[in-house]
């Protein structure tokens, strides 16, 4: 039976727009997971543009418009439910999915492959500021 960690609620993640928080992957390192509402529910994403391993959340919230979120490096779109680009420099590639589990509107995580390590963006990453963007999107 998979471990469940309580994140946060659903209602939080929405009116947020974004959630973010770090976990240890399977090789020991630090990987952030980024939270997003998505129709019903919450979807939960590996916080990394699949274009240039940008993040997409770079600590202050992720830009999330009409379902879909943007890589604030070139403007790539990624389906907040699907994960899937279809336009940019990451089209046709799809973000890596975290497992969670939505009960009575509290958000778990429950992939066996990661473990929780706190609320957050990974701390002590300050040559990760955010991005210079190239963007033809203006926010």
């Amino acid at each position: 039976m998979t471990v469940r960690h309580r994140l946060t609620t659903v209602e939080r993640v929405r009116d947020e727009r974004s959630w973010l928080f770090t976990v240890r992957n399977e090789y020991g390192e630090s990987t952030e997971v980024l939270l997003v509402p998505c129709e019903g529910g919450v979807e939960a994403w590996v916080n990394r543009c699949t274009h240039q391993n940008q993040r997409l959340d770079t600590g202050h919230g992720a830009t999330v418009r009409d379902g879909e979120i943007v890589c604030p490096r070139h403007g790539s779109t990624f389906d907040s439910c699907s994960g899937y680009c279809d336009n940019g420099a990451a089209a046709g590639t799809t973000l890596r999915s975290v497992e969670i589990d939505v009960d009575n509107g509290v958000v778990y995580l429950t992939d066996a492959a990661v473990s929780y390590l706190h609320d957050g963006e990974i701390t002590g990453d300050e040559d990760d500021d955010g991005p210079s963007s190239t963007s033809h999107i203006s926010f």
